[in-house]
């Protein structure tokens, strides 16, 4: 017998202040993506996957190389690299580490005059340390590009400085950002560093939504070109929840810093993606048909929750689908039911059912008299 239970949330009952959807939001921007990290869904998107300039703000990428090249072990954080001609720059050059010609330097410090500096200088270094040239450093960007599913994506360099055959898109820059924060934290913790001093010379980190209190922000890159404008990889956390904007084409860094703080703004106060189970809390109960409990405890393998604008977050509704009773013998983890959530607009999300724990059957002495009992009284005690 199919049980359908809907469960009732009392939390969504509170009073939700009324925010705007979506498709009533806008952006200054030229073109911009938000996401909601945790379930991959667009919150908002405008000319995203139309090909820009990527100025600075493909550093993650070249940040991103390092990494996987640390992880892998090709190269250390104490691993001394060359500053050669290529990579060294004039200083009429406005994105500098100024690293010394002739100098080796640790990748560690490479890494933080890439992220936390944005040195061009320091992308070179880094790119020639690692895979021997700039050009076959920029190859090893396309294969992570492609792996990473960014399809509208091309690197001539490690800098970002103009190319015709560099470019990306909002949406691609917000898959490197998800993949680089998730699969390299350490590197990624760089991102939130608020200034760097080499030779000297104190930096701060060019990120303004760093500097935003209580935004959550932790990174990632700014990025400025006369033919890209203003662009920023922003992200922040709040309560568990990341999300990733990409914004680009803004006309100042004033313009920038306002913006990208009421796009993040936006994302947090218009959706809510409340924790509804966490991995093993019991969801509801289930009959066991000649079981030696009577009952098992139906559960979630994995932290639940649903993402949804505020404004209709107090119509969602839960219901746990079920076969009732289930028959013994049951394995913990076995699929028993689906839970389902939905809200006005919002599509339905289906979580597997699975039993919490083992339930053995009745030998079968056992499972006679049960029977018995079922026919004669309609249930078992």
């Amino acid at each position: 017998m199919l049980r359908q239970i809907s469960i009732l949330l009392l939390a969504c009952l509170i009073a939700l202040p009324f925010v705007a959807h979506a498709e009533n939001f806008q952006t200054t921007a030229r073109q911009a993506i938000v996401i909601d990290a945790n379930t991959g869904t667009v919150l908002y998107e405008k000319d995203a996957d139309k090909r820009m300039p990527t100025a600075s703000m493909s550093k993650v990428m070249t940040a991103y190389v390092a990494a996987d090249a640390l992880a892998k072990g090709e190269i250390h954080k104490d691993t001394l690299m060359l500053v050669s001609k290529n990579a060294w720059r004039p200083a009429s050059d406005n994105s500098l580490m100024f690293v010394e010609l002739g100098n080796r330097i640790p990748v560690w410090q490479l890494l933080q005059g890439v992220i936390v500096q944005s040195g061009n200088d320091a992308c070179v270094v880094l790119a020639e340390g690692v895979s021997g040239s700039e050009a076959a450093f920029a190859e090893r960007m396309n294969a992570a590009a492609q792996k990473l599913g960014m399809t509208n994506s091309h690197f001539m360099n490690a800098t970002g400085l103009p190319d015709p055959g560099h470019y990306s898109t909002p949406r691609d820059l917000a898959k490197l950002a998800v993949a680089y924060m998730h699969d390299f934290p350490e590197v990624a913790a760089l991102d939130k560093q608020m200034e760097f001093t080499y030779h000297g010379i104190k930096q701060g980190n060019r990120n303004p939504l760093l500097y935003v209190p209580g935004l959550g922000a932790d990174g990632v890159k700014t990025g400025h070109t006369e033919e890209a404008g203003y662009g920023l990889i922003g992200s922040a956390v709040q309560n568990g929840r990341r999300v990733i904007i990409v914004l680009s084409g803004m006309s100042s860094m004033a313009e920038r810093a306002k913006e990208s703080e009421r796009v993040m703004r936006w994302a947090f106060d218009a959706f809510s993606a409340p924790m509804l189970f966490k991995a093993g809390d019991p969801v509801v109960e289930a009959d066991v048909w000649q079981g030696a409990a009577g009952k098992v405890s139906l559960t979630v393998k994995e932290d639940t929750a649903y993402l949804m604008p505020r404004a209709v977050a107090s119509r969602m509704t839960v219901k746990a689908k079920y076969s009732n009773p289930v028959s013994a013998p049951v394995k913990a983890g076995q699929e028993l039911g689906t839970l389902e959530i939905s809200a006005p607009g919002v599509a339905t999300k289906s979580v597997p059912l699975v039993a919490a724990v083992d339930v053995a059957g009745l030998n079968p002495l056992a499972r006679l008299s049960y029977t018995i009992q079922y026919l004669l009284k309609g249930h078992a005690d």
